[in-house]
């Protein structure tokens, strides 16, 4: 492909996440963007009533059973000529690492709120991690059809919870049961929506008029008509102002309102999104020379690196599939690259794009588009895959556990079949397999919530038929050791013990003895992140 055409096609990329509080509606966004680009014939509902679709991107069967996001997922798909890369994450705290890795793979975040909650705590923990790798970001308020706080206030708390100047791309008509539809500043239009007879599945049935006209007629109320006039002529003469490089420099988020569920305000959302959202950026890489490069998405031949490996995708197979950024050039099927920590050229077989579960083998992707491949164990979480090699990503980060456990088979013959499955979940990033650094030698599994080890029961017990025994230990925090590990001064009730990577981390009863380590070990270093 010359130069010319690969622009044109990777201008046509949007790579971004969806990042949310648990239950702000993420998924269900994710659902109705499938439901406007023609996907989905009817959207699925995250928690699915009787003879309801369940939510697409929730292809895990603990995901569809228990209504939640367990892991990110990824789809590929065409929205209105513009190729979209879709990364959905899970909300819930205890997964929040595999979001944060998967934001490394994002040129933008949709953050989604709740329109009576506001902001709340991962939605604050998220955004300041967009904001440390300089993701834009932009805002939806969601659930306008229920009761919720008033605009103006939501806007305000944006500004204040998050540091950010805030702008109202759109404004909503009515709210709650009289929530209507909302006006387009930008283009001056007011969309006001019908439900579909079908229900929430389908589009919602949509009436565009000038400002003037929804105002006169009787498809709006007459307080709300009053409301949207006095709203619109406040944040005119006193709201902040917008422009894209503001926006994509992380200094101001675009706001919009919508009902994700009713499908209200869906589609000009994502009509607003596609044209604000970047196409993919380069990326800085670290040179084998010591110095920093920068890896162009058109200029620089194929390079990518890997942000999330997933076993067991497809139950027929029960293979590993490893998720590759694509940074920058052109990728082509059975292509031949260098494996930089291997150190040793690789074929990359059989790529496959995502649909959910679901898989399609490729010919070609292009930077900003998200491929898998086959892992036969030669991957790992932050590899660098390149045509040219010479330079690695950035390391993706892995953050401290926080609590431990002991988990064993019940039954001793299905030992290799646990085996196989700690060391795919340990692969994949999902729980963190350490050895004590006593005689005893016995293995401990770290994790960073509660919610991480019934997911690593479950999925032991359903992918890999091994029934277990949990037994929680009494460490609530960790870290990383660097130094002189026989001079460590450990305190009694702390345990040493040494990760995958052959690394040294010290597990804590409390933050006080923590702190108390710290203070008594001044030659070491202690790390909460490693890199």
């Amino acid at each position: 492909m010359d130069k010319d055409t690969l622009l044109k096609e990777i201008s046509r990329r949007r790579t971004f996440a969806i990042i949310s509080h648990p239950d702000a509606g993420k998924t269900t966004l994710t659902e109705k963007l499938l439901l406007y680009s023609g996907q989905l014939r009817t959207a699925g509902m995250v928690r699915g009533k009787k003879g309801r679709k369940l939510a697409a991107s929730d292809w895990m069967a603990l995901e569809q059973e228990r209504g939640i996001s367990v892991t990110a997922s990824a789809m590929q798909f065409t929205y209105k000529g513009i190729v979209i890369n879709i990364l959905d994450t899970p909300g819930h705290e205890d997964f929040s690492e595999d979001t944060y890795r998967t934001l490394t793979a994002a040129d933008c975040a949709i953050m989604v709120i709740d329109a009576a909650k506001g902001i709340e705590k991962q939605t604050l923990k998220l955004f300041k991690a967009c904001k440390l790798r300089n993701i834009p970001v932009l805002t939806l308020v969601n659930k306008m059809d229920l009761p919720g706080q008033d605009p103006l206030d939501l806007m305000d708390e944006v500004e204040t919870a998050l540091n950010i100047r805030s702008y109202a791309y759109n404004w909503p008509i009515g709210s709650g049961k009289t929530f209507t539809g909302v006006y387009s500043r930008e283009k001056q239009i007011c969309h006001l929506f019908t439900r579909s007879e079908t229900g929430s599945g389908e589009r919602a049935l949509e009436k565009q008029l000038s400002l003037t006209e929804a105002l006169n007629s009787d498809l709006i109320e007459k307080h709300e008509a009053n409301q949207l006039k006095e709203d619109i002529a406040l944040i005119d003469a006193a709201g902040n102002t917008f422009s894209r490089e503001d926006f994509t420099a992380g200094e101001v988020t675009p706001v919009f309102f919508a009902s994700a569920l009713s499908n209200f305000g869906i589609e000009p959302f994502f009509d607003s999104f596609i044209d604000l959202a970047p196409p993919p950026q380069g990326r800085m890489a670290d040179c084998d020379s010591g110095e920093e490069v920068f890896i162009d998405p058109v200029h620089t031949p194929f390079s990518g690196y890997v942000f999330k490996i997933q076993s067991n995708m497809d139950p027929k197979h029960r293979d590993s599939l490893a998720f590759i950024r694509i940074c920058s050039g052109e990728f082509e099927k059975d292509i031949t690259v260098k494996h930089h920590r291997l150190k040793k050229d690789v074929r990359l077989s059989r790529p496959q794009s995502m649909f959910a579960g679901e898989r399609k083998t490729l010919d070609t992707a292009l930077a900003g588009d998200i491929i898998g491949v086959i892992n036969p164990g030669q991957f790992h979480i932050g590899d660098t895959v390149s045509l040219s090699g010479g330079f690695d990503f950035k390391p993706l980060p892995q953050f401290q556990p926080e609590i431990f456990a002991k988990i064993r088979p019940l039954d001793v013959s299905k030992r290799k079949a646990f085996d196989k499955g700690i060391k795919q979940m340990a692969e994949e990033g999902a729980v963190q397999v350490l050895k004590s650094a006593g005689r005893q030698n016995e293995w401990i599994f770290g994790a960073a919530g509660k919610l991480q080890f019934e997911v690593m029961q479950y999925r032991l017990k359903d992918e890999y038929k091994v029934e277990t025994a949990f037994a929680p230990l009494p460490y609530r925090c960790s870290a990383w050791i660097d130094g002189d590990i026989d001079t460590f001064n450990k305190p009694t009730g702390a345990l040493l013990a040494i990760d995958s990577g052959g690394k040294h981390i010290a597990l804590f009863n409390s933050d006080w003895e923590k702190q108390y380590a710290i203070g008594q070990n001044p030659d070491h270093k202690f790390a909460d992140i490693k890199s």
